[in-house]
C-alpha cells in the first residue's frame, strides 16, 4: 500500500487523512476545490489535487464523500480507478427535515453494490459505515469494543483493507469478514437506526458491535 488517495472533505475525510497522516501514510485528498480545501487545512502534511489525479496516483482510494452522490461522482472516474481498491465508508440515505437519514437510497441494495457495478476494475471493500466518524479513527474511545465489518469480492483487497484498520488502531480480533460486496447492504441498513440513536443520545460516539 503506497499512496492512499480519500474522496472527500467533510469530518469523515478529515478524521482519515488526520490519522492515516499522523501515522506516516502518504495521503492525497481529492477534492472539487484545491485551493479552498488546501487553505483551510490545519492537519499533519498531506496533498491536495483534483479528484481524477487522486484516482489516478493513489493504489488505495477512500470513498468519505457523501453517499448519496457517491455513484455519480466516482462513476466518473472508471478509467482511472481501474485496477485499485476503492473503500467505501459512506451511506447512502434519503435526507429528512432535520438533515438526518429518512430512509435508504438503495433500499434492496446498497451503495456497495452500486459503485463494485458502477466500476467492475475496481475492488470495492466496503467497511467503517457502521459508527460515528471519531470511532473510526479511535475504536478503543468506546467502553465496549466495537467491530469493524468487511465486505467485499477480492480477499486480496480485504487483507489489504485489514491492514489499514491496524493503521487506525483496529485489533485484528475487532475485525469481521461478512463475506462478498452483497453482504453490504446488511451494514448500510443500520442507517436506518441511527437518526433515532442520535435524538436520543445526541452526537455521543456509538458503533456496531457483535458480542462475543
Amino acid at each position: 500500500m503506497n499512496r492512499i488517495g480519500i474522496f472527500g472533505t467533510g469530518r469523515v475525510a478529515t478524521a482519515l487523512a488526520t490519522r492515516l497522516a499522523s501515522s506516516g501514510r502518504d495521503v492525497m485528498i481529492g477534492t472539487r476545490n484545491v485551493a479552498d480545501a488546501s487553505a483551510r487545512w490545519a492537519g499533519p502534511a498531506v496533498t491536495f489535487a483534483n479528484h481524477s489525479q487522486t484516482a489516478r496516483e493513489a493504489s488505495l482510494l477512500i470513498n468519505a464523500t457523501p453517499g448519496d452522490t457517491s455513484l455519480e461522482r466516482l462513476g466518473a472516474l472508471r478509467e482511472e480507478l481501474d485496477g485499485k481498491i476503492l473503500v467505501d465508508v459512506s451511506n447512502a440515505t434519503r435526507r429528512g427535515a432535520e438533515g438526518l437519514p429518512a430512509g435508504l437510497l438503495y433500499p434492496d441494495s446498497s451503495l456497495a453494490e452500486h459503485l463494485q457495478q458502477a466500476l467492475p476494475g475496481t475492488r470495492v471493500v466496503k467497511t467503517l459505515n457502521t459508527m460515528i466518524f471519531t470511532v473510526m479513527v479511535a475504536p478503543r474511545g468506546l467502553s465496549v469494543p466495537p467491530t469493524a465489518f468487511l465486505s467485499g469480492n477480492d480477499g486480496e483487497a480485504k487483507a489489504t483493507v485489514r491492514e489499514l484498520l491496524h493503521d487506525l488502531g483496529w485489533p485484528s480480533d475487532w475485525i469481521e469478514d461478512l463475506g462478498d460486496i452483497f453482504t453490504a447492504r446488511g451494514t448500510e441498513a443500520l442507517m436506518l437506526l441511527v437518526p433515532h440513536l442520535i435524538r436520543r443520545r445526541g452526537f455521543a460516539p456509538f458503533a456496531l458491535t457483535v458480542a462475543r
